[in-house]
């Protein structure tokens, strides 16, 4: 007996890379940035009050920043996708011959022979010819195309969750040793992010973290330099 055919349904990583990019970008950004200034504030001897005023101004402001600079660079490959799309529906229109032979000869490129790569490219024309096209002359596949909002949403979100474990250390931690527990835990948890983006993007989870553990340590380590070098009491 014939067996019958059935959807695919096996998924990749690279369906979600858009926003788990985003996602991972802003996390990271938001727990280096927050805890680096943090540090640096609270090594130039500044008051409780000041250096958690500064961490809730570093969440707002670089939530925002992500929120806009992802929204700008994504809104632009959409622009470059939209321009793109249009063309090809252009082409299309005008000179199909054109177009047909042009899809035949990616083919015959890719490995098919000629007479082959002539029928796939029959066919899929007459199924989706702009879809074709989109996907193997411009490589613009439906599920990852360029989302602006969803982006600029992730990387917002992602930035504030990173940021708010060092904000709310620095507003409830008793001791005087703030700089020490504040690096400490970013230390862990840019461990832990580094590590799940690996196993996310099916790379080495150590390579991961620490790669992200270098970065954060220089981070903090040239903040708090900085700090200690101007040492002025910011009331």
């Amino acid at each position: 007996m014939k067996p019958i055919a059935t959807p695919h349904h096996e998924r990749h990583r690279s369906e979600h890379i858009g926003w788990l990019r985003a996602a991972v970008l802003g996390a990271n950004d938001g727990l280096i940035s927050t805890s680096s200034l943090l540090v640096g504030v609270a090594a130039a001897s500044a008051s409780p009050h000041t250096i958690l005023m500064t961490g809730v101004a570093a969440l707002v402001a670089g939530a925002l920043s992500m929120a806009a600079g992802e929204y700008v660079s994504v809104s632009s490959q959409a622009d470059t996708e939209s321009a793109d799309r249009a063309k090809e529906v252009r082409e299309l229109e005008e000179m199909p011959e054109a177009e047909f032979r042009e899809l035949t000869h990616i083919y015959v490129q890719r490995g098919l022979s000629k007479s082959l790569a002539e029928q796939v490219a029959r066919e899929l024309t007459a199924h989706d010819a702009l879809g074709a096209h989109l996907r193997d002359e411009l490589g613009i596949v439906g599920h990852m195309s360029a989302r602006p909002v969803q982006a600029a949403l992730s990387s917002a979100g992602a930035f504030a969750l990173g940021a708010l474990p060092p904000l709310l250390l620095a507003g409830l931690w008793p001791g005087s040793s703030l700089s020490i527990a504040i690096i400490s835990m970013t230390l862990v948890l840019l461990g832990v992010l580094g590590a799940m983006a690996g196993w996310l993007g099916g790379a080495s989870m150590a390579k991961g973290a620490a790669r992200v553990l270098f970065w954060g340590a220089l981070a903090m380590g040239a903040t708090s330099l900085i700090g200690r070098l101007f040492d002025a009491q910011v009331a």
